[in-house]
Order: structure tokens, then C-alpha cells, then sequence
């Protein structure tokens, strides 16, 4: 309940925002930190009481290294002042994320009044890990794009000789 409660205030908060074009940098900031934060420690805990396990914790591990890597490449490009803007399909991504992991977490109690819904739940989480993963390329190109603009310093190494080397030669002769 309190997992449902935590996605439904974020969702309805970010519309708000939006509507009364109310956003703030700060808000940019902490709202996908508390996506991270809500869909990690979800699955976390879906793993620990074995609702999640074998195959079923893939989905589950593509989103939690995606959520890392889209962490730290946000880091990376906050310090080049370039911004990766949340585009529709990571809002989907999310609203999947938090809809079936809801699903799971109810699955004890709704699999009686509603059976399959545990199958439903789990090809939610497998398309959530979809989308996670397009969305994480997508991202992850965007910071490639970014990071070759970016001259990295090089080290002093000693210029290369052109032509085979001296030993090189001998050898042939």
C-alpha cells in the first residue's frame, strides 16, 4: 500500500507541477532520485521474500545497473553543464515500473480474487526491462555523443616513427 501511495503522489505531484508550470530545479533533481529510490528498494524487497528469483530477477537487475548507469551519466554531464532531458518513453518506463511492481507486491493477496494476475505482473516487470534498457541506450548514446566533444587530455607519450623500425628491417634483410 505505502509502495502504491509513494508512486501515486510522485505521478500526481509531477502533473501539478507541470500544469502550474510550478517545476523547479530542485524538483528536476529529487523526483527521479525518488523513482530510484522507490523502484529500487521495491525490487530489493520482492527478491528478499522470493517473489522475485531464477530467471524473474533479470528484469530486475537490467533496471537496477540502468538506474546507475543513467545516475552517473547524469552526474558526468551535470559537471559539462549538459542536461539529459526525461523523455516520453522514460515517463512509460516508469509508470510500467511502478504498475507492475505494484502488481507483484499485491500478488499474495489479488492472485486469490484475480488468478494470473502474478503472470500479468511479471510480463509487466519484463516489459518495464524492456524499456529500461532502450531507454538507458538512449541515453547512454546521448553521453557517448557528448563525451567525444569533449577533448580528454592526452599523455605525453613519445611521437610515433613512421616506417618499420630499425630491428624491424634487420629481421627482413
Amino acid at each position: 500500500m505505502l509502495f502504491c501511495l509513494a508512486g501515486l503522489t510522485d505521478a500526481v505531484d509531477g502533473m501539478i507541477a507541470r500544469k502550474l508550470k510550478a517545476e523547479s530545479s530542485l524538483g528536476r533533481m529529487l523526483d527521479p532520485i525518488a523513482d530510484k529510490l522507490i523502484v529500487s528498494a521495491a525490487l530489493l524487497m520482492l527478491t528478499a521474500d522470493r517473489t522475485l528469483q531464477g530467471v524473474h530477477l533479470v528484469p530486475a537487475l537490467v533496471i537496477l545497473c540502468r538506474e546507475i548507469l543513467v545516475s552517473g551519466l547524469r552526474e558526468f554531464l551535470a559537471g559539462a553543464d549538459v542536461s539529459l532531458p526525461v523523455t516520453r518513453v522514460a515517463k512509460m518506463k516508469t509508470v510500467v515500473q511502478m504498475v507492475a511492481i505494484a502488481a507483484l507486491i499485491a500478488t499474495t493477496a489479488s492472485e486469490r480474487m484475480l488468478p494470473g494476475v502474478t503472470v500479468v505482473a511479471l510480463f509487466g516487470l519484463w516489459f518495464a526491462a524492456a524499456l529500461t534498457m532502450y531507454t538507458g541506450y538512449a541515453y547512454l548514446r546521448a553521453g557517448l555523443v557528448h563525451a567525444r566533444r569533449v577533448p580528454l587530455p592526452r599523455p605525453n607519450l613519445p611521437a610515433p616513427r613512421h616506417g618499420p623500425s630499425k630491428d624491424l628491417r634487420e629481421m627482413h634483410q
